[in-house]
Order: C-alpha cells, then structure tokens, then sequence
C-alpha cells in the first residue's frame, strides 16, 4: 500500500497489496500483516513439525504446549480447568505465570493478531465481507462489542457446572491448532461454519463478540507495556477506525476530540483500550505518520 501517495486502506485494496508498504523515498518494506502472518505461520509450523518428525521444539497446541521444555498453558484454559476440575497441578501454574508476564509485557490481545491462527482465516473473510457489503449484496451489522463479556462468564459456567471443558467443543483457535499439529477432522466444518458467519453476517464476529480467550488476554493487555501510541500529527482523517476491527479503541483519533485535545496541549498519548489487538494495521495505513508501536517502561529502562 502506498498511504503517503494514494491513501490507499486495507477496505479499498487489493488483499495482497496490504502485505506490503511503501515509504517516503518510494521504497517497498513489508507491513505490519505481513510480520504477522510469517509469525503465526512460523509459530504453528514449529507446532506441526515438533508432532510430525519430533523435532521437540514447541509441543502441543495453542491450549497448552512446551517451548523447548518449558510449559506454556492459555490462561483461559487454565480457568475451565480449574472451574470443572478443582485442581492445578503445578505445571499449569506456571506456565500460566509464564504466559500472563509474557503478555504484560508484549500486550495481552497481541495474542489474537500474531499468535491466533483463524486471525488469519478471519481476515481473508473480512475482504470478502467488505466486498460484498460495497457490492450491496450484504448488509454490514455490528452489535455492541461487550457483550464478550457475557460470553466469557457463560463459557466458564458452563465449566463450573458441568465439570467439562464445554468451550473447547466450539473453539475455532483449539480447533484450527489442532488441525495443524495432529492433522485434520470434522471439527473443520464448525471452522468454516464461523467463518462463514463473518463473511455473510457481521464481520469478525468471532474475534469481536465471541471470544473468551482474546476476551482474558484483553483484560491482561489493559496494562501492558507495548501500546499504541497517539501524536498530534493525526488529522482525523479516519482511515485507522476503516480497517481495525475494534476502532472503539481509537476514539483520541476521531475530529469530535481535537478540541479538547488541543486545549489541554496533548502531544502524545497511548491507546490503552483492553480490545486494541496490537495488529499494526491502523500504523500501515497512517499517512501522517501519527501512530507507532511504543514501550511504555522504556524511561525505567
């Protein structure tokens, strides 16, 4: 994408033009998606090939795995666990520590966008979504984004009452990571089943109402140290709030907030809002250069 020239987004492009940006100096890098998508690539081709020919490099599935031998379990999953079963053996204990300072660092929900694998699946769907809907054969519908919220207590009910691990029956992200490391079966269809949602009903419905997991690595990313940051260059052009699938997060970006922003004399400021995914995808298309990835401990450094 050349932002600086056509101001061109990821809406109204063509889906591999986005794998890559154009600077300044006309010169052609790969963008934030492209980073992404060769690191979950990365992640879960170690995965396949550590099942495959033992190569004992990352073991397991996204629910719970070992890198090079140390335990890393999802914190979601460690609380079915424990709400249907009681205990924690003590290896869950720490590889969920392990994972939870991992993401304070990091940013909780950079989960979704560089570890996930249906995040990819997802926006391949998300381009037919946005072609359709300019196409008028679908009609876009969005509803309020917290009700993951509500999904999230019920899934784990669930587990409370049951004593089973109900939301792995639906987890597209378990499913698909599966998939990949032992091979395939019929859980695929429920796959393409929500993907199918997204593509004719509402986009990223998953990801955006559904959830749980990127709902508790939300949660942990509300005070994580890698952000988003905000500078004054912005013009509230809203090209950003086109292309991320949560934009609620960038509210400072909007003209409504120029205002107050400019009478309290704010140069800077992070986008601190739990659902922000750390995707990049508001930094590629971000012609005045307004946004940027930022450590928020670096001064303690």
């Amino acid at each position: 994408m050349d932002k600086y020239n056509n101001r061109e987004t990821i809406k109204n492009t063509t889906f591999w033009s986005t794998f890559f940006d154009v600077n300044k100096e006309g010169k052609k890098r790969f963008s934030y998606r492209m980073k992404r998508w060769i690191l979950v690539i990365a992640i879960h081709l170690l995965f396949f090939l550590s099942f495959a020919i033992d190569i004992q490099t990352l073991e397991g599935t996204l629910n719970g795995s070992r890198f090079l031998g140390f335990h890393l379990i999802d914190p979601f999953t460690t609380m079915q666990v424990y709400l249907s079963t009681y205990e924690m053996p003590i290896n869950v204990v720490i590889g969920t520590v392990t994972i939870i300072l991992f993401y304070l660092l990091v940013g909780g929900r950079s989960y979704c966008a560089w570890v996930c694998p249906y995040g990819l699946l997802s926006e391949i769907g998300e381009k037919w979504h946005n072609t359709l809907v300019t196409k008028k054969i679908i009609k876009s519908r969005k509803f309020d984004h917290r009700v993951r919220y509500l999904f999230w207590a019920i899934f784990l009910t669930l587990s409370f009452t049951s004593g089973y691990l109900v939301f792995e029956t639906f987890n597209v992200v378990g499913i698909l990571s599966r998939i990949v490391a032992y091979g395939w079966s019929l859980a695929a269809i429920w796959v393409l089943l929500v993907l199918a949602l997204e593509v004719f009903f509402s986009r990223r419905a998953w990801c955006t109402y559904i959830c749980p997991i990127g709902t508790t690595y939300g949660m942990i990313g509300k005070v994580s140290a890698l952000r988003v940051e905000w500078n004054d260059n912005c013009d509230s052009c809203m090209v950003c709030h086109d292309v991320c699938f949560e934009n609620q997060v960038l509210e400072i970006t909007k003209a409504k907030y120029k205002k107050q922003i400019d009478e309290k004399d704010i140069k800077t400021a992070y986008i601190t809002g739990a659902d922000c995914t750390l995707c990049g995808r508001c930094i590629d298309v971000c012609h005045e250069d307004a946004l940027k990835f930022d450590f928020r401990l670096k001064g303690l450094v």
